[in-house]
């Protein structure tokens, strides 16, 4: 519920600027907000310095505590998501980040992993920081299955009871992640870019990208548990191998007879070979925008990608008007990268876009129009037609090979 003091109002106009869905007018020198419009994001009520406008929630007034024993909840816990019975990339991403709120927290950090004859990758999360790994270890569990591993999760948590839960914003995890919750009756928050300990609640600090990147919302969940979060792969860093690391392993029995499982895998499809398949994981990126104009032109981004034994990427445009496969897309729609070096060719650096590149080691900005935004945080910044320069690069990386 927002509520507004018209008297404390000075019509200074703050609000009005800062709302994302322009819910608020000034009206006579005083803001007049349709309620309709307002999403009670809460943008205004922190830019209004004279306390006009406050939020209420509504759910605090009539439900008021949850019941839940909160002091039962302990520990942090990382869902590993593996395909094939390999880690995925953004399991080791999110122990780094686990290990640094555990710490924070000072309570153990431990790992999920729901597979078969996964035996050595558990051992090696250890390393990783892993105070304890919950193995279940089954022939029945080695491929994905959506409806078996949210029984299997539900069951553990309900038996352990760790206050925090994260897992990786993949196909998988936002597969899995939200019927846990659900099932679980707490509070998740998806495609988180930041974590962090509240210093004087110990509540875990979930901020994502809302209203098309244009604000960043920090979220809590004071009173369920466990705190819930998806991440978005890339956005945190590895942590560094502690091959002496002790971790104890507990494994979880698993009875198939237990559970009713109404689908089976019949086979897996691989979409996308080649470079759309490496895009996250790869060291170079190639990435083009709306300045190519038609699938054909994508060959000069492949062909520098392919010099430079890099990944071809894609901005939004070029995915829309199907020049190139939505698993080339780059941004807060489409897969998130951290490549050592990054080109962004013909990429005006829309906020949607830059959300899924910025955190790049090195950004080369490719582009003719001297004010587009991708300069702003581009390391080095090349003002020219891509028709001219792309051809050049090309041109000079075949002499040198």
């Amino acid at each position: 519920m927002i509520l507004f003091d018209p008297e404390k109002c000075t019509g200074c106009g703050s609000c009005v600027d800062i709302c994302p869905t322009d819910a608020i007018e000034l009206i006579n020198e005083k803001a007049v907000i349709n309620e309709d419009e307002c999403q009670l994001c809460g943008s205004c009520e922190a830019a209004c310095e004279t306390g006009a406008i406050t939020i209420e929630s509504e759910e605090s007034e009539e439900k008021g505590d949850s019941g839940v024993d909160l002091s039962q909840y302990r520990g942090v816990w990382i869902i590993a998501e593996q395909r094939k019975g390999c880690m995925a990339p953004v399991v080791y991403q999110l122990m780094g980040k686990g290990r640094e709120l555990a710490d924070t927290l000072d309570v153990p950090l431990a790992v999920v992993v729901i597979g078969f004859d996964m035996r050595d990758q558990v051992e090696s999360l250890a390393g990783y920081g892993a105070d304890t790994v919950y193995y279940v270890n089954h022939s029945d569990c080695a491929d994905f299955n959506d409806e078996l591993y949210t029984d299997i999760l539900v069951d553990i948590i309900n038996k352990y009871k760790p206050e925090i839960v994260l897992s990786g914003a993949t196909a998988i995890g936002r597969s899995l992640i939200p019927g846990v919750a659900t099932r679980l009756e707490t509070g998740l928050t998806a495609d988180c870019t930041q974590l962090e300990i509240d210093p004087e609640k110990n509540l875990l600090l979930q901020t994502r990208p809302a209203y098309g990147g244009h604000i960043m919302a920090t979220i809590v969940c004071p009173n369920h548990r466990p705190q819930m979060a998806t991440v978005r792969p890339n956005v945190m860093k590895k942590p560094q191998v502690n091959p002496d690391a002790p971790c104890e392993i507990v494994e979880i029995p698993f009875d198939p007879n237990v559970y009713s499982i109404r689908t089976k895998l019949v086979e897996h499809i691989c979409e996308g070979e080649g470079e759309g398949a490496l895009l996250s994981d790869a060291d170079i990126v190639v990435a083009g925008g709306r300045a190519l104009k038609n699938s054909e032109n994508f060959e000069l981004i492949q062909t520098l990608a392919g010099l430079l034994g890099g990944a071809v990427g894609a901005s939004r445009p070029p995915v829309d008007s199907e020049w190139m496969p939505y698993r080339y897309q780059i941004g807060q729609t489409g897969k998130t990268v951290c490549p050592k070096l990054y080109i962004a060719c013909g990429i005006s650096g829309a906020v949607q876009h830059l959300v899924g590149m910025e955190s790049s080691e090195v950004i080369v900005a490719i582009n003719k129009d001297r004010s587009a935004p991708i300069f702003e945080v581009a390391t080095y910044g090349i003002e020219g037609d891509i028709y001219e320069i792309l051809p050049a690069l090309i041109k000079r990386l075949k002499e040198l090979r």
